[in-house]
């Protein structure tokens, strides 16, 4: 594609995915995104079919790069066990903090498509269906991990543990600031950085502590 339609296409991406994520699918319109992109309303249909569409590129951009370096991190930490299982905790970190040390390299690019992502996770229209879609090839890989590393855990409690690891990433990236007003200030939201030394740790308990039952 020609620089310019690609520049085009890649800011009709950043409008949607900005207007996405704070007003979600229905209550945005491609004229609203055209004009937030400062674009023709025919381009959309130019570069895209429909809104549904749009939207479905809006999240196929990112989300195969995200899924890839996770998908490495859990690589690399398997390979550092040749003889043995990695700990729950690498396994969750694995697939917590590549995306976290995204959001804290470049906030900006990813805050808003990780608000698209919490806002999919939370809807009972479309959780199920999207989130399934776009990542639970990627989610069984890690399930597998876990299972080696808590071989005595029944999948109903794994698979707990992770429905309540999927909760707490994405009220994360919410970025609601409840935390900011509960704590007084003491903590923040967006402080990525305790974010990411403290959730893996948190989660890996939690699935060891409900597996011990198992």
């Amino acid at each position: 594609m020609p620089k310019q339609k690609q520049a085009t296409r890649d800011r009709i991406l950043d409008a949607a995915e900005t207007l996405f994520a704070q007003k979600g699918f229905e209550g945005v319109s491609v004229r609203q995104i055209m004009s937030a992109a400062d674009a023709d309303v025919s381009l959309a249909y130019y570069h895209f079919k429909s809104k549904r569409d749009l939207f479905d590129q809006v999240m196929l951009r990112r989300v195969e790069f995200l899924n890839e370096i996770r998908l490495q991190a859990l690589t690399e930490v398997e390979e550092r066990h040749s003889d043995d299982a990695p700990t729950v905790e690498e396994i969750i970190g694995a697939f917590t903090q590549p995306l976290m040390q995204l959001l804290a390299d470049d906030h900006d690019k990813w805050s808003h498509y990780y608000q698209l992502i919490a806002q999919i996770n939370n809807s009972p229209e479309q959780g199920g269906a999207l989130m399934s879609r776009y990542f639970d090839p990627l989610v069984s890989r890690f399930i597998e991990a876990l299972r080696k590393a808590l071989p005595d855990c029944n999948d109903e409690d794994l698979y707990w543990s992770y429905h309540f690891l999927s909760g707490a990433l994405t009220l994360t990236f919410a970025e609601t600031g409840r935390i900011d007003n509960l704590s007084g200030g003491v903590c923040s939201s967006t402080d990525i950085a305790a974010i990411n030394d403290r959730m893996h740790v948190f989660l890996a308990a939690g699935f060891e502590r409900l597996c011990q039952k198992s």
